[in-house]
């Protein structure tokens, strides 16, 4: 990012920001948006190859990438980049079956977050989205890039299973713990490694991503293929069982409610809390009112400080409560804010999140 002058040290650094995309309306309109926030400048090119001649020029400090192109595709360019010189890349996409798969896709070969531009009233569509898109570059401007096999399996601590147990966890509610995680830019990674982590028989997990709609679907979908445990995005009057991660879907609140001997989603709209719906504070609120102590909490990597209330709100409740540490983060924001705010009770590396996360649960099961 390009240094403010002597005299000026009150100002934040200057964030390069180069949008490249084949659609000139897409260059037009994401330019005049981030050039009217203070302290982004903002470069475009139609295809990669222009993009490459001008990073020799100037190196951005963040790319927006779309990801079909002609001349050389976005994955290609953006494998280029990851290897040659890694700068944060925020995937541009359409909400098509197709773009969410390759977007993802993206995402696990080094991009940091999504936002995405239906296929028509694109201009008033991204105006909308202004406060987002900001936030999303700079969340990846902020970024460490942290070096990971492309479109890496799941990293599996050896976690055992439980012993066996008489009761089933719809019986077993009010002594089974309910694990609850948040996470922003650079989570979907995280997540991938928490729960490939988690043996089939793991206590429920309930999860926000900040995620665009469609998208969260077909990251269930990826992780459900992948994991022990079943995953799949969040559906209203969901049970939340023993054995399933459900995922919080894009645009929609999750919240969790304690009927009977059960915990059940609810999923629904309403306004943006902390700037996000889904919102992990939202979810990490519910999940003190209904769990109380009998609950795990987990924020995670993330730009902003949405989910440290509602993990402050766990503990005092009760709750055991997590926060990875900043050398494995790719941001650390949402969990700075939870230590800053004392909402953390334990603050650890992503690979012992998942292992301490079973332990506490287990701990009062």
């Amino acid at each position: 990012m390009t240094s403010t002058s002597a005299g000026d040290t009150a100002a934040p650094p200057t964030i390069n920001v180069l949008v490249v995309d084949d659609s000139a309306v897409v260059r037009q309109v994401v330019t005049a948006i981030l050039t009217r926030t203070p302290g982004m400048s903002v470069a475009a090119a139609a295809d990669p190859i222009i993009a490459l001649q001008k990073m020799k020029r100037t190196r951005p400090d963040v790319i927006l990438l779309d990801i079909h192109m002609p001349r050389m595709d976005g994955l290609t360019f953006l494998r280029q980049v990851m290897a040659e010189d890694p700068v944060p890349v925020v995937v541009c996409s359409t909400l098509t079956g197709a773009g969410t798969e390759v977007a993802l896709r993206a995402l696990e070969e080094g991009a940091v977050d999504i936002v995405t531009k239906p296929k028509v009233g694109l201009q008033g569509f991204l105006e909308e989205s202004a406060t987002r898109l900001t936030e999303v570059i700079r969340g990846a401007a902020m970024a460490r890039l942290i070096r990971r096999p492309a479109a890496a399996a799941p990293v599996r601590v050896p976690v055992p299973a439980a012993a066996p147990r008489a009761a089933t966890a719809a019986t077993r509610t009010s002594e089974q713990r309910l694990i609850a995680v948040g996470a922003s830019t650079g989570g979907t990674d995280a997540i991938r490694e928490f729960l490939g982590a988690m043996p089939a028989d793991a206590p429920p997990i309930v999860i926000v991503q900040h995620m665009p709609e469609r998208f969260t679907r077909a990251f269930a979908e990826r992780l459900d293929r992948t994991c022990a445990m079943r995953v799949k995005e969040a559906a209203d009057g969901d049970p939340v069982v023993e054995g399933r991660a459900v995922i919080a879907a894009g645009d929609h609140h999750l919240l969790v409610h304690r009927t009977g001997g059960l915990y059940v989603a609810e999923v629904r709209q309403g306004p943006l809390v902390s700037q996000h719906r889904p919102s992990v504070d939202v979810l990490f609120r519910s999940v003190a009112e209904a769990a109380g102590p009998h609950a795990v909490g987990v924020i995670m990597t993330g730009m902003g400080e949405d989910g440290a209330a509602g993990l402050l709100e766990m503990r005092q409740r009760g709750a055991a409560t997590l926060a990875q540490d900043e050398s494995s983060s790719i941001v650390y924001g949402m969990a700075r804010e939870a230590v800053a705010r004392g909402a953390a009770g334990e603050v650890l590396p992503l690979d012992r999140l998942a292992a301490a996360a079973l332990r506490e649960a287990r701990a009062g099961a």
